[in-house]
């Protein structure tokens, strides 16, 4: 994985191997998506995350998200708006607050590069409908 190291009086840098972050996604999950978390500092998280299944209209209380498509192609949602086709190359950005979804998968594996805004806490999700999930439903951190 990656290294972070700040020296004396100098910002703090890390590379990451994005790649082998993916590489790190189970093949499978019993939730909606699993993620590899690159850095959680308060400012900001950067992660990997793979969506398995389709996930219900939810929204994040606390962070933007900046989500860069990897590979698989999906359908998202925002609100009530027709669902767009996402897939490798495409920019998503979405602020707090902004209920979406993946109503459709059409390609597997999909895989997003995330940068959250400030951090995003794993639990931070409200559904939009009660009973349609959980964050423990919802989200899988790997090593």
């Amino acid at each position: 994985m990656g290294e972070a190291t700040s020296g004396g009086g100098s910002p703090g840098h890390a590379v990451f191997d994005v790649a082998a972050g993916v590489r790190a996604l189970p093949e499978t999950a019993d939730t909606m998506v699993a993620d590899h978390r690159f850095t959680d500092d308060p400012a900001a998280s950067a992660r990997v995350f793979r969506v398995y299944r389709p996930t219900p209209p939810h929204s994040h209380d606390t962070c933007d998200e900046y989500l860069y498509a990897l590979s698989g192609r999906c359908l998202m949602r925002f609100g009530d708006e027709a669902p767009l086709e996402v897939g490798p190359g495409t920019l998503v950005v979405f602020k707090r607050g902004v209920v979406h979804s993946v109503p459709a998968i059409l390609e597997e594996p999909m895989v997003f590069l995330s940068v959250d805004t400030p951090r995003r806490a794993p639990r931070d999700i409200r559904f939009a409908e009660a009973g349609t999930g959980t964050p423990d439903t919802f989200m899988r951190q790997t090593e």
